[in-house]
């Protein structure tokens, strides 16, 4: 299998040239930003750069340090910088760049639904931009992650048009931001304002999150960071056989004749038979699946060089393993950076960051089912007994699932220095690979072997060039001017075959690959040919900017910046290829203008912005106009693009009907901020105000099926959010004193709003979702319940007959469900939206304690407003629609047989019931979701004053113990309420957070 760049000519060419490209930046206000020779990924943030030459050596030795201004120290730019924080971060035992940043910025939300490491996490920034109906969606509201300039890119959402589940993306699955390695980064900032974010135009619609890299000094330096920790396995209480058939006993008890069931309800043989052990025997199935494990990280870096030349390389390696289902994840990591300034004007800055991860994923029924579109018969579920499951889980040795990722991210660039004037130009390449080779004998499958390969990669190339020149003005007037360009290449990529039946357990074949014409290949077949389905798929999209910028200050007390960009999208449909958008920024300093004789403020800064940054259509096909797709499922596949090795045509037109004429999707964004400081600056306080308004977004609509079409892809959908952000850093207790106390809160309030639908439409039923204007988009679509009919007597008679539920009459035993129409028929009209999937409040609050060289932080996670539809409990009750049926609601996984919620609180409804009391979507199993972490508990000493009595040679030398996760504060009943996917469901399939206990070192030499 081929795992190689896939970039072809264009990407020779421009390798071949990149020596002789480089960073943009800005050196618009004249305060040096470090000594030494200045590393172009800052530069890129508008930070600012002096000559290395002019300046003493012990001012170089801080090169190391690097402290980044907040970005636009200019004008209305504020950011959520972590620069204090990044130490107690890297000391987190996280795999991604979400677990890091959990509840440490104001206004950024991180959903992690899975505890398994390496899973796909999600971030929101001051709320969601659309309705998150499928993970389409959830992946247009990602964030930019911009690591030492280069801007990343993730995997594509446009594998899931080939699966019937979205519970996970065909391939690795793998978060591609487990290539973070927090103990090489310098700087964390959130930025969120439109005029933070408007620099990086349409990428930055969702936000922006900037990550710098630590940088090298003309000294050497070596670094050495490690920890090794214990993941604590959880205690659940189990069930057996007996126990569940006592629970369902209570509901033959009540609705069966002499407590019996019926000729028409098969019981489950699995619980017939008291007997058998398996099931009513011990439940110790949590010994083989739960387990305690070790994990650890090690970071060894060294840095060095000359004021005109300097470096810093870093190797790392994470090993993290989860509690459950014996996954884990490996990570290999080198990090590279090079400054060299070999001319007085001219500076070449370089960066590569490479990481290999390994993951090993979870055994659950469900996600393998539904890889496979191949529902076994689930007549008989795992049984709790450990003897059962391990002889169970013996079958997966005979089976293997390389699941393994490879991302390289660098950029090569040039600055040139002339004084007023300056020019930079950048080249960047991020590049990630995925593959998954897997193969499951037939003992795990009704006697049919199974086996896939896949090969996918996602790639961008950008290249952009910014020339600047401060305009020589005298007195107090400060004028800066910049031009632009940007162009940026994605490809998204991938290659996928999945077969059956093989002839025997020992062949297993790369189907990507196999020629009949190879050596290899087996004569006669290894896999039936019929029973061989391939796929494969590539999208592009190319993205061109050109910009202007004007910065003008007068006596740093009034400051304004005007940014007109211009951004064309091959994903655009051609007569709106181009969108323009103009952001104007101002800043007031009021302290240095009105408050010069006063104390008791020391910061008091007035920010406004407004403007408009276009939004980006991830997929190419709207490009296109009208448009069918060639396909055929003959498999029970979404789509096939041929059968047995014949091209097919049919016309499902499953892409919808697309027309001429979309325009661009724009986000046109109000900021208002506050910065104020008192009492000498022990007191911070960051007051952001926000209004956003997303527009001409696309909806799929119900239309045109008289055509053939099930709906038409229409722009015109409009959701505003609005909120506050805030950040309060304080110190309590000086620091100047033996015992000192600092404490961080940051708070977002968020709502939202759907202000438009396509075509003037007032609402829409997509699915069990609801979007009605002036209704925000996150909330459930529901049945209101207010009890049970005990009796047919206490069911409302209309015209002489019970009220019907879609035509069915209800008698005792049903829920009463509220007509909220008042048209004397429970139907769907009668639903009501209630609740929020997203938090309403969220935030962390952290308190720092220092006693002489002793340090104590407690890191605080919280939030609020928030609703859980508890699935889990709905699919326990609703047994007798979800047995013996062969769905994927019918899969029971080993926890099934695991005590989560209170049973007490439901109501025995007749579960034979034909309007199904207990479905989901009622607020029955509507749940209150908020909660308090505590997140992390750390204490550690700093022994670096103690050495340095002994020996030069260590300069700093810190020890640490810490716990995470240690507990959970929440009225919700179910598993956490952290493991809840996208929609706001808590299906029971997120395997735990796991408690976990380290011991660190933090070493520089």
């Amino acid at each position: 299998m081929p795992k190689k760049l896939h970039v072809g000519w264009l990407y020779q060419m421009l390798a071949i040239f990149s020596c002789s490209l480089a960073m943009i930046f800005d050196k618009a206000y004249g305060e040096p930003l470090y000594a030494g020779p200045p590393d172009l990924a800052i530069l890129m943030q508008d930070s600012i750069v002096q000559d290395s030459t002019a300046l003493d050596s012990a001012k170089i030795d801080t090169v190391y340090e690097v402290k980044l201004p907040l970005p636009l120290k200019k004008v209305g730019r504020p950011a959520q910088n972590l620069d204090a924080t990044v130490d107690d971060l890297a000391r987190f035992p996280a795999v991604s760049l979400q677990q890091y940043l959990k509840g440490q910025a104001a206004g950024l939300y991180v959903q992690e639904p899975n505890g398994e490491p390496g899973s796909v996490q999600s971030m929101l920034i001051r709320g969601a931009s659309m309705p998150l109906l499928s993970a389409r969606e959830l992946y247009q509201n990602q964030p930019l992650i911009v690591l030492d300039g280069v801007q990343l890119i993730g995997e594509h959402p446009f594998a899931y048009d080939i699966q019937q589940y979205d519970f996970n993306r065909i391939g690795t699955a793998t978060n591609l931001l487990t290539n973070i390695d927090m103990a090489n980064i310098a700087s964390v900032e959130v930025l969120k304002d439109l005029p933070a974010v408007a620099i990086y135009g349409p990428r930055g619609a969702n936000g922006v999150i900037l990550l710098k890299t630590k940088q090298a000094g003309n000294r050497r330096a070596i670094s050495f960071n490690a920890y090794t920790g214990l993941v604590q396995r959880p205690t659940v209480a189990t069930m057996n056989g007996d126990y569940e058939n006592s629970f369902r006993q209570q509901f033959y008890d009540r609705y069966t004749p002499a407590g019996r069931y019926t000729e028409d309800d098969v019981y489950p043989l699995y619980l017939s038979d008291s007997l058998n052990a398996d099931y009513y025997g011990p439940s110790n199935w949590t010994d083989s699946y739960y387990r305690n494990a070790l994990i650890y990280a090690v970071n060894a870096s060294i840095a060095g060089g000359t004021d005109r030349a300097n470096f810093r390389f870093a190797l790392g390696n994470l090993k993290n393993k989860g509690v459950a289902d014996n996954t884990g994840l490996d990570r290999y990591s080198a990090s590279f950076t090079l400054n060299m300034k070999p001319i007085k004007w001219m500076t070449f800055s370089a960066m590569f960051n490479g990481n290999r991860i390994e993951r090993q994923r979870n055994r659950n029924l469900r996600d393998r089912f539904a890889l496979m579109n191949y529902i076994p018969d689930l007549s008989a579920p795992l049984a709790p007994n450990k003897e059962s499951y391990d002889r169970y889980l013996k079958n997966f040795e005979n089976s293997f699932d390389d699941n393994n990722s490879n991302i390289v991210e660098g950029f090569a660039g040039l600055l040139f220095d002339f004084g007023p004037l300056t020019f930079s130009t950048k080249f960047s390449v991020d590049y990630n690979e995925g593959y998954r080779d897997l193969f499951y004998p037939r003992t795990l499958l009704e006697n049919n072997s199974f086996a896939s390969n896949y090969y996918g990669y996602s790639q961008r190339i950008q290249f952009d060039n910014l020339l600047t020149y401060k305009v020589p003005l005298n007195g107090l007037h400060d004028l800066s001017l910049e031009a632009g360009q940007f162009v940026q290449w994605d490809t998204y990529k991938y290659n996928y075959a999945y077969a059956y039946r093989g002839v025997n357990d020992f062949i297993k074949l790369n189907l990507l690959e196999s020629d009949p014409g190879k050596d290899e290949y087996l004569t006669p077949l290894a896999f039936p040919r019929e029973l061989v389905y391939k796929f494969l798929d590539r999208t592009k999209h190319n993205l061109l900017a050109f910009y202007g910028r004007a910065n003008y200050s007068f006596d740093e007390k009034y400051k304004v910046s005007l940014l007109l960009r211009g951004d064309a999208s091959s994903n655009a449909q051609p007569t709106n290829r181009w969108l323009f958008t103009p952001v104007l920024a101002a800043e007031w300093n009021i302290k240095e203008d009105l408050m010069t004789q006063q104390d008791f403020f020391d910061v008091f800064n007035l920010r406004a912005g407004a403007g408009r940054t276009g939004r980006i259509n991830a997929f190419d096909n709207f490009a296109q106009g009208p448009q069918y797709t060639a396909e055929v499922g003959f498999t029970g596949n979404v789509t096939t693009p041929g059968y047995n090795g014949f091209a097919v045509l049919t016309r499902p037109y499953s892409s919808g009907w697309i027309g001429y004429d979309l325009p661009w999707a724009y986000s046109d964004q109000l900021n208002l901020g506050l910065d104020l400081g008192f009492l000498q600056n022990r007191i911070k306080l960051q007051l952001d105000g926000y209004i956003r308004q997303d527009k001409n977004m696309m909806l799929a609509i119900p239309a045109y099926a008289e055509y053939g079409y099930n709906y038409a892809q229409q722009s015109g959908m409009e959701v505003h959010n609005s909120g506050l952000d805030i950040g309060i850093q304080a110190t309590i207790i000086p620091t100047d004193r033996p015992f000192s106390w600092t404490t961080r809160l940051n708070v977002n309030l968020n709502k939202n709003k759907l202000n438009a639908l396509p075509g003037g439409l007032d609402e829409i039923v997509l699915g069990n979702r609801k979007l009605e204007v002036g209704k925000p988009i996150d909330q459930y679509w529901l049945f209101q319940n207010e009890g049970i009919y005990l009796a047919d007597d206490e069911v409302p008679l209309v015209n002489g007959q019970p009220m019907k539920f879609n035509g069915t009459a209800l008698k005792a035993g049903d829920p009463k469900w509220v007509d909220t129409n008042n048209d004397q028929v429970i139907s769907s009209e009668d639903k009501t939206l209630v609740g929020n999937m997203l938090p309403k409040v969220a935030g962390g609050f952290t308190n720092q304690f220092f006693y002489q060289k002793w340090s104590l932080t407690a890191d605080l996670y919280f939030n609020l407003g928030r609703k859980i539809l508890n699935q889990e409990m709905a699919n326990r009750f609703d047994f007798i629609n979800r047995e013996g049926t062969n769905t994927m609601d019918a899969v029971k996984e080993i926890t099934f047989w695991e005590k989560r919620g209170d049973y007490s609180k439901y109501p025995l409804y007749n579960p034979w019931s034909t309007v199904i009391p207990y479905r989901a979507e009622q607020d029955l199993f509507l749940e209150n979701g908020a909660f308090l972490k505590m997140r992390t508990l750390s204490l550690s000493y700093d022994m670096s004053e103690w050495l340095n009595k002994r020996t030069a040679v260590v300069k700093k030398l810190r020890v640490y113990v810490s716990g995470h996760n240690l507990f959970t504060l929440t009225p919700y009943t179910g598993q956490d309420p952290e493991l809840v996917n996208y929609t706001g469901y808590d299906t029971g399939y997120g395997l735990p957070i796991p408690r976990t206990y380290t011991l660190g070192v933090q070493v520089d030499l």
